[in-house]
């Protein structure tokens, strides 16, 4: 057997969430790219339908969904017709989440429970409702994304890092009870990546400095820059074929090395 086999996607159906832009979007592309067929969803019809028109651009038929990730009624709906249209899902992958930058003790506990519906709770629904027919097909793959905050803390994220901490146990505990069904659920940690949300930290600024946050990162980064949405497509690749087929539980922190790093000594 060919070896470079093992990572085609052929005649797959991958299911990413939030995936009109970002990252999302550079992973679904990856996909297609491996043979998979693509279907995405996002909250409103303004977003999918940039997304499909995105998709287009680069030559990729994806189909997209209107869909509430937190909305268990809603994610049954969008599953069914996702097998309708293009067949049963092989490759889930939890894209869909937010952020707020909120010090603990001024976020709302509103605030907080919208951070985890979306962040943690979203792929519980979404995963609980793939995982059915995995099991009935006999091979599934679920791919979460976790964040370095799966790991670590940092100010002003106190929600996104305890939704992401549990997404982390989530993943693991999917693993713990359908891994017998030839299920692996894997989780990717994506460092500080370089996406249009994120420009303005990287800017520079009127004296041609870099930003303070763009210097911060690059600093605490052993490869000494950002990631781009594309170093995180060839590890999607792998946890979604067959090449890893016996990883299971795991978390793939794609980070440039920080969480290797404790950071430069003062000078």
């Amino acid at each position: 057997m060919d070896f470079t086999k093992k990572f085609s996607l052929e005649g797959k159906v991958a299911w990413v969430t939030g995936a009109s832009y970002g990252i999302g979007f550079a992973l679904a592309t990856a996909f297609a790219e491996a043979g998979a067929k693509i279907a995405f969803n996002d909250i409103n019809q303004d977003l999918v339908d940039k997304g499909i028109a995105a998709y287009k651009e680069k030559g990729i038929e994806a189909r997209g969904y209107v869909c509430d990730v937190t909305d268990e009624p809603a994610v049954k709906e969008t599953l069914a017709l996702i097998t309708k249209d293009i067949g049963s899902v092989d490759i889930l992958v939890n894209n869909a989440g937010i952020i707020k930058r909120t010090p603990m003790v001024e976020m709302s506990a509103e605030d907080f429970r919208k951070v985890i519906d979306i962040d943690l709770t979203a792929p519980f629904i979404i995963a609980k409702a793939v995982i059915p027919s995995m099991i009935e097909k006999g091979h599934g793959k679920i791919i979460n994304i976790c964040s370095m905050m799966s790991e670590l803390g940092r100010e002003t994220v106190s929600a996104y890092a305890a939704a992401k901490g549990g997404l982390k146990m989530l993943t693991r505990n999917i693993c713990s009870e359908y891994g017998q069904y030839n299920i692996q659920c894997n989780g990717i940690g994506p460092g500080y990546i370089a996406t249009p949300q994120t420009a303005p930290l990287r800017e520079k600024q009127a004296d041609g400095s870099r930003h303070p946050f763009d210097n911060f990162i690059i600093s605490k980064t052993p490869a000494a820059r950002w990631g781009e949405t594309d170093d995180l497509t060839g590890p999607a690749v792998f946890l979604a074929s067959e090449a890893s087929d016996f990883v299971n539980g795991h978390i793939l922190y794609v980070d440039g090395g920080i969480l290797a790093y404790i950071g430069k000594q003062p000078g």
